[in-house]
């Protein structure tokens, strides 16, 4: 007679491997002291200072748009009015710091009404809040300072992707830094950006040009280019001093003559570029991050994002989100944001859920992305429990977000990452996390939801169940759902 007991079970698809939410050491992270910035570097209550004082304007709007009660999401004409009258400062003035205080994160929109963020309820007494807000503008200061109109689109792009290359030129420098090299820089680097992504070999293209006059051609074009690109370089500068990173200025000549000629400074030539104290320290926490990302032995950085949260699958939260940060500093917020949901679209649901936990580090700028996904049924439970978090809600409550066959497919969900990745005893534990009172209702309710994975979660759970009587009623239900029986 064949044994019934779990013992005797031939059902043993709980792999016998940690799961990556157990708590685990980090693999070479307490070797490394904590990296102290760069001598001279202000403390960070100073730094908080500057920020704070440099975006009076954007907490002054936020506080109006909370007195508010309910103003437009949108900035019309008749609410710039009325916070021009309120404030005291010009219509142009109002704009600006409004769109600030939306990436900051002052202010937030929700259901077509603009409502106070909690970075501004933690404005004046939390100076990490102060210090984030701040990096959040930095990083996009591109749409705090949008790029003249007549700028071709494709140009601009390059000019943003290649800024942070520039910046860590300024950082390297530790001093000012002429704008001629900085264009040198910029030329390079597009030059590089534009090798990247070409598909046509440079000799077929020499070969369909007319011998006569091409060199001509070239040298038109290339002093077309260089324009352009000095035109978005000063674009580029000058929106980043907007927002408190850089300053711009003329450089000191030697001489009794002093200054140059026009022609000279028309060119630039005469201009140098230097890091304020807090671009200085923002851009070295970067780089810090860049560097520590790329000494872990899995090297995340290099990895695409699939294979960059396989890597952090078994780090425990601290050492994760760090390496969040490493990655996510090493290339442009967008795209990042787009790779990490393009994971979370895969069949492993390890990654889905440390995807968005990524995201929960990228913060403010995913929101566009993440509302954008919530009508994917694989997606919608994360993507509202990463909003409502967002928005304020305490981790432990967010679950209120989701209906009860929401938190059901998520605990399914949860349950293949356990099943894939776990070991048997969280599989068993995982059970008591069901909002469900009950194990016959929690059954029914999970063959209802329609999870692609459920028959193999129950199986794997009943397999894992010390409780004979249980583990039969729930390979019961495997087997109801596997034939399509009531």
């Amino acid at each position: 007679m064949t044994s019934r007991t779990p013992r005797d079970s031939r059902l043993r698809l709980v792999r016998n491997r940690p799961m990556a939410t157990a708590r685990r050491p980090a693999v070479n992270r307490g070797s490394r002291p904590a990296p102290r910035p760069p001598e001279g570097t202000p403390p960070p209550s100073e730094l908080a200072r500057q920020a704070r004082a440099g975006l009076t304007g954007a907490v002054a709007i936020a506080h109006w748009a909370a007195a508010e009660h309910g103003a437009p999401g949108a900035l019309s004409d008749e609410a710039a009015a009325r916070a021009t009258e309120a404030l005291g400062v010009s219509e142009r003035e109002v704009r600006t710091d409004w769109d600030r205080a939306r990436l900051i994160g002052l202010i937030e929109h929700h259901a077509g009404t603009t409502r106070p963020g909690w970075r501004l309820q933690a404005w004046d007494r939390d100076d990490s809040a102060v210090l984030r807000g701040w990096v959040a503008l930095l990083d996009a200061w591109s749409l705090a300072c949008p790029a003249p109109e007549t700028a071709e689109p494709t140009a601009v792009a390059e000019v943003v992707e290649a800024v942070p290359q520039l910046l860590s030129l300024l950082q390297l420098s530790a001093g000012p830094v002429q704008i001629s090299a900085l264009l040198d820089m910029l030329r390079q680097r597009v030059a590089e950006l534009r090798t990247e992504r070409c598909e046509v070999p440079q000799e077929v293209t020499e070969d369909r040009e007319p011998a006569g006059g091409a060199a001509t051609a070239d040298d038109a074009k290339d002093a077309e280019d260089t324009a352009t690109l000095e035109g978005l370089l000063d674009w580029a500068l000058d929106a980043l001093s907007s927002v408190g990173a850089l300053t711009v200025r003329e450089e000191p000549q030697e001489g009794p003559e002093g200054a140059g000629s026009a022609a000279e400074d028309a060119k630039g030539d005469r201009r140098e570029a230097e890091l304020t104290a807090l671009g200085n320290w923002a851009v070295w926490v970067k780089l810090e991050q860049i560097c520590v990302a790329a000494q872990s032995p899995a090297g995340n950085i290099e990895q695409h994002a699939a294979d960059m949260l396989r890597g952090c699958a078994g780090l425990t939260p601290g050492p994760a989100r760090a390496e969040y940060r490493a990655w996510l500093a090493a290339r442009p917020v967008g795209s990042a944001v787009v790779e990490l949901i393009d994971a979370a679209r895969g069949d492993d649901a390890l990654l889905r859920g440390l995807a968005f936990e990524a995201l929960r580090v990228v913060g403010a700028p995913a929101e566009p992305n993440v509302r954008a996904v919530v009508e994917e049924s694989c997606l919608r439970p994360y993507a509202l429990l990463w909003l409502a978090e967002h928005e304020g809600a305490d981790p432990d409550e967010a679950l209120d977000a989701l209906t009860r066959e929401e938190a059901t497919w998520l605990w399914v969900d949860t349950a293949a990452a356990i099943s894939d990745h776990g070991e048997s005893p969280l599989l068993v534990r995982h059970l008591e996390s069901a909002v469900q009172g009950t194990v016959p209702a929690l059954l029914a309710e999970v063959r209802a939801v329609g999870h692609p994975r459920t028959v193999q979660v129950l199986v794997a759970l009943a397999a894992a169940h010390p409780d004979p009587a249980l583990a039969k009623a729930v390979r019961r239900a495997a087997f109801q759902v596997h034939t399509g029986g009531a």
